[in-house]
């Protein structure tokens, strides 16, 4: 058996001992809700975002405003800290690329350049066993009009880098569509993907660590409006089979990119109850945020726990949830009535303005284990 050490070079680090501090590159809700996990297991976390009082620095111990090309910066930040992560995937590649000589990057940038383009991405689903929807990379109009032509419509086009929450694509309904949009969309290349008619989307989040340990949470069905992450239902409301396959898939994918932390696996379910894989996000996960009041140990936890070696929880759920987010002035407009509602548990992510579109913070609903599957829409909702 090899050595440890010859592998990892920083091994001797881990796990972390209390009063260590752990590096996040981003400064948004996701860093400041894993930075409170951190504070929780004793761990000082230090923010590295080129914005200012965003929501992850607000919690944190120390921050870090600069760029991420600083280089004399993110050497300053490896130095102040024991271990690196990320928490949202268009941190730039380079960024991380330059930490992993000087300290542990956990996700390391092999993970973050899969997940950072979509090709890269479609095809490691595809090696890692979970179907995907047929695809095609687009470099130019004539290879979009090839891609339709294999394809069909109706198909979406998409930037394979920096799309979010429904930016960066377009539906392609009709043939003279396809210009426009090849036009309109950018940085180039792009992908076009069939569309899929689901019957549900589906998500599951897995945890691992780098010795291989796994735990995964239920799966869940989510809801959007306008392309955004409107609701979770936890458990989702399917047959076992499949909320067991989708989790199965999940793990699947964190072992096939070594993954240290916590990934959510988004997933599109077939009116015939075929699974499709749809996106990786290798850091905790909109939907995921039912975790935080309905476990013991959140994804936030999780993934603190995975990157600073500590054991991973049991990700047993003790309550059924329902995860409501906050977006925008008609979100934020439900806070005084949230706190009320019984049963209901608000976050708030401390930002300053809300703007339309904006994550602002979310609430959940919290249920007895089995009653959701009894309840409908109208029922589940009440109080959200």
């Amino acid at each position: 058996m090899s050595d440890p050490a010859a592998r990892d070079p920083f091994a001797a680090r881990f796990p972390l001992p209390p009063g260590a501090t752990i590096g996040i590159l981003g400064g948004g809700q996701l860093g400041r809700m894993s930075a409170l996990a951190a504070a929780r297991l004793g761990y000082r976390c230090h923010i590295y975002s080129p914005e200012p009082d965003g929501p992850g620095m607000q919690v944190a111990a120390a921050a870090t405003v600069a760029p991420y090309e600083d280089a004399e910066a993110l050497q300053e930040f490896a130095d102040a800290v024991e271990v690196v992560t990320f928490e949202f995937e268009n941190v730039p590649a380079a960024a991380l690329a330059a930490l992993e000589p000087l300290v542990p990057c956990r996700p390391g940038v092999a993970v973050l350049r899969v997940c950072q383009d979509r090709l890269q991405e479609k095809t490691f689903l595809e090696r890692a066993g979970v179907p995907v929807a047929p695809w095609r990379a687009v470099h130019d109009e004539a290879g979009l009009a090839a891609a339709i032509a294999e394809i069909g419509l109706p198909a979406v086009l998409k930037t394979t880098r920096l799309g979010y929450d429904g930016h960066g694509q377009a539906v392609l309904r009709r043939p003279e569509e396809a210009a426009p949009a090849f036009a309109r969309l950018a940085p180039k290349p792009l992908i076009l993907e069939a569309f899929v008619p689901f019957a549900a989307e589906l998500s599951a989040i897995a945890a691992r660590t780098a010795d291989g340990a796994e735990a995964v949470y239920d799966a869940v069905e989510n809801r959007h409006r306008d392309h955004i992450l409107d609701l979770s239902f936890a458990p989702a409301r399917l047959p076992s089979e499949v909320a067991e396959r989708a989790r199965r898939h999940a793990a699947a994918v964190a072992a096939a990119l070594d993954l240290v932390g916590v990934l959510a696996l988004e997933l599109f379910l077939l009116p015939d109850g075929r699974l499709l894989g749809n996106e990786i996000a290798p850091r905790p996960h909109n939907s995921g945020h039912w975790t935080m009041d309905g476990c013991a140990a959140s994804q936030f936890e999780q993934h603190i726990r995975a990157v600073a070696g500590l054991p991973l929880a049991a990700a047993g759920r003790h309550h059924d949830v329902v995860m409501r987010n906050l977006v925008g002035p008609e979100g934020i407009a439900r806070w005084p009535a949230l706190l009320r509602a019984p049963g209901v548990v608000p976050h708030l992510y401390g930002k300053a303005e809300a703007r339309p579109g904006r994550k602002l913070g979310h609430a959940n609903k919290l249920l007895p284990r089995g009653a959701l599957a009894r309840l409908d829409d109208s029922e589940a909702l009440s109080g959200l």
